[in-house]
């Protein structure tokens, strides 16, 4: 699946240090606001544990990992909404990305200017907020004009106009849209109109090395980019060690990679033979025949069945043929919801 994260927040808060090592891509992040022109795109594998194991029952040597796409986007300052700094450039990145890891700054540093003279996240985050909501706004205000013109000619309009003028009305209360309680007839509406406060979201709070923050915010992660830039110059086993002196069980790079996965809908099946182990990336409540089709469109048109069997049972009977001596692996049909973690060897038709 061709999905993307963009990595936001407030110039000069970390964003770009955190994509060079997300991706291992240096991009330029130097000390002054809009580095950042271009977006920068990285592939990102997701950190699984269940690859290797599943490599060694089904003896290959070859681990294709689940992706997700990060893309570094231009910083934003208020007033991007009306153009200030490199505002529409943002806007139009921003737009493109299907999930947003807002980036804000609590570590304190005498050499890292902050935009606004003085760090402050809760600031930082409602001047985004800000921004990200006059946007929104803007957008439904043209709708507006336009459906009602539409609804005039075409009473069929009618749904479609309702929930924008609703979704305008808590726009102006400072609600964004993914706070609104909306039913999926009503999202599928406004997919089109590709507002910037209807998608997901998640705040990672960038600390200094001690893990603090002077203010804690609803769904978000801690992580110190100084301390990881410095993890990634130590061996794996030096690695271990310093987290476990601190408490923490994995990297604060893995828990946000994960976490943007699951922020993104998304889950894993695996396929397993002799020539690779694959974790393929799908939306959460597919089904086989469309979750054979991540693999190749012929597998979907031509879907028959599924043998089908979980990763830690197919590890545990110790690969295929005793799991199927053992009746343990199950024949799913066209209406089967594919499990995260299950494993599948599709059967269809030419």
């Amino acid at each position: 699946m061709n999905l993307s994260i963009g990595i936001v927040g407030l110039p000069n808060v970390g964003k770009s240090s955190l994509f060079n090592i997300l991706t291992k891509n240096q991009v330029e992040a130097s000390n002054y606001p809009f580095c950042t022109i271009e977006p920068n795109v990285g592939i990102v594998s997701v950190p699984d544990d269940r690859l290797e194991k599943l490599a060694k029952v089904v003896n290959t040597q070859k681990i294709v990992p689940a992706i997700v796409k990060f893309v570094d986007i231009a910083g934003l300052v208020a007033g991007a909404s009306k153009g200030e700094g490199l505002g529409n450039k943002f806007l139009a990145n921003i737009r493109e990305c299907d999930a947003i890891v807002e980036v804000v700054r609590c570590f304190s540093d005498s050499n890292v200017h902050h935009v606004s003279g003085e760090v402050n996240p809760m600031s930082d985050a409602e001047t985004i907020k800000t921004e990200l909501i006059l946007a929104d706004m803007e957008t439904a205000e043209k709708s507006v004009g336009r459906l009602e013109k539409e609804v005039k000619k075409d009473a069929k309009q009618k749904p479609f106009l309702d929930i924008v003028l609703k979704v305008k009305e808590e726009l102006n209360k400072s609600i964004s849209i993914r706070d609104i309680d909306l039913t999926d007839a009503e999202k599928v509406l406004l997919k089109e109109l590709n507002f910037l406060t209807i998608k997901p979201h998640l705040y990672l709070l960038n600390t200094g090395e001690d893990g603090k923050c002077a203010n804690d915010i609803e769904n978000s992660i801690r992580i110190s980019v100084k301390t990881e830039e410095e993890l990634e110059g130590m061996n794996e086993k030096d690695v271990k060690e310093y987290l476990l002196s601190i408490g923490q069980e994995d990297r604060g790079l893995n828990i946000l990679i994960k976490k943007a996965y699951d922020l993104l809908g998304l889950e894993t099946y695996f396929t397993a033979g002799e020539q690779e182990v694959h974790a393929w990336t799908i939306k959460k409540e597919t089904k086989a025949p469309q979750a054979a089709g991540e693999i190749h469109t012929d597998f979907e048109k031509g879907f028959i069945k599924a043998e089908t069997i979980n990763w830690q049972e197919l590890v545990d009977l110790g690969g295929w043929v005793s799991a199927k001596e053992k009746g343990k692996v199950r024949l799913e049909g066209k209406d089967y919801i594919v499990q995260d973690g299950d494993v599948m060897i599709f059967k269809f038709s030419s």
